[in-house]
């Protein structure tokens, strides 16, 4: 019995050489583009949104809300992505395991009075944090300095003795609440918090590579955690701004007398307003109907944990770290300025 001749080509396997062309490679939707395609929608229908916008005494406080806390925050998320690539590009892990102690205990410390040199509002300092994480910094000693930051640099400080005139109890009160808080929070951090709550990096985040330039790495980092935080910023201010014309604007002279009912709510208050540390003791200073110890609380709080740091926080270390975090930072920040305003205040007053 012959075998039927079969026709075609020899059954071999094909040279590596004639693998297939790769598919053709969509281009990316890359966010920059996204952003700049928000910016010109803006412009091209501003005078319909105006319209809209103006026909509402209450859209208009909460479009001046949401102007006010992000052309607040801008410039200082700005500082805060200038440093965030400057460490990506400049600051190695073998740097960063030199400048900070061996012992973690020791590596808060120093993390949390550094934060004294970086002046900053909080929505800046998130990056920053993130870019120490990443380039080897303990995760406690990373959150010591998010919470030192914004809150005991010299510029909210002078902010804070310019707002208060002849109350030096409210400039040393604050410094130390804000910094007991940071630090208490890096240790419980050390003592009880998990690597898995942290959401990872995506694949191929890390800017640096064999080659590149420091200031190509220093561009792309700074330009990625800018889009990044400026994103959550926008929905942590538009979460503010909503949140600010449900309240009413005389509620908090009801609490005059009441002063462990007012501590409480005015850190309440400090969470959903989300003010700029750079600001919020200004408006403190004209709760005039309120003791100087829930304002004082007001002050510690609000930098440490409010709605747009919570989103912001979301976007840099994930959901499961930030729902566990901002309460207890809450918890230690009421307990701290409580303290501190008994302490730096004379009692409730």
């Amino acid at each position: 019995m012959s075998i039927p001749h079969v026709s075609g080509p020899p059954l071999t396997e094909p040279p590596a050489s004639a693998n297939p062309p790769a598919p053709p490679r969509l281009p990316r939707l890359f966010s920059t583009y996204v952003l700049v395609g928000l910016l010109a929608a803006g412009l091209i229908w501003s005078g319909p949104l105006a319209g809209w916008v103006g026909s509402s005494a209450r859209l208009q406080t909460a479009a001046t809300v949401f102007t006010g806390v992000f052309v607040q925050a801008v410039p200082f998320l700005v500082l805060g992505v200038l440093v965030s690539g400057t460490i990506a590009a400049w600051a190695s892990p073998e740097l960063l395991r030199k400048l900070l102690p061996r012992n973690e205990t020791a590596a808060i410390g120093v993390a949390g009075v550094a934060g004294m040199a970086l002046p900053g509002c909080e929505c800046g300092v998130v990056p920053v944090s993130r870019r120490l994480m990443d380039q080897g910094a303990p995760s406690a000693a990373a959150f010591a300095f998010l919470l030192s930051a914004p809150a005991v640099n010299p510029v909210v400080l002078v902010a804070t003795a310019v707002a208060f005139p002849g109350e030096p109890g409210m400039v040393a009160g604050r410094f130390a609440g804000s910094m007991a808080t940071a630090l208490l929070v890096g240790w419980l951090w050390a003592r009880f918090g998990r690597p898995k709550w942290f959401t990872p990096r995506p694949h191929g985040h890390e800017h640096w590579a064999p080659g590149r330039s420091r200031w190509t790495v220093f561009t792309e980092a700074a330009r990625h955690d800018f889009l990044q935080s400026a994103a959550f910023l926008v929905i942590g201010a538009a979460a503010a701004a909503a949140l600010h014309v449900l309240v009413p604007p005389t509620w908090y002279r009801e609490l005059s007398g009441q002063p462990l009912v007012s501590i409480v709510v005015l850190a309440l208050l400090a969470v959903v307003l989300a003010l700029c540390s750079e600001a919020d003791a200004f408006v403190a200073a004209s709760m005039s109907g309120l003791p100087l110890l829930p304002r004082l609380v007001f002050l510690v709080v609000g930098p440490a944990v409010d709605v747009k740091l919570f989103a912001m926080q979301t976007g840099a270390f994930g959901r499961r770290f930030a729902i566990r975090f901002a309460p207890l930072t809450f918890g230690v920040a009421i307990v701290c300025g409580t303290v501190a305003g008994l302490i730096f205040l004379g009692g409730v007053r």
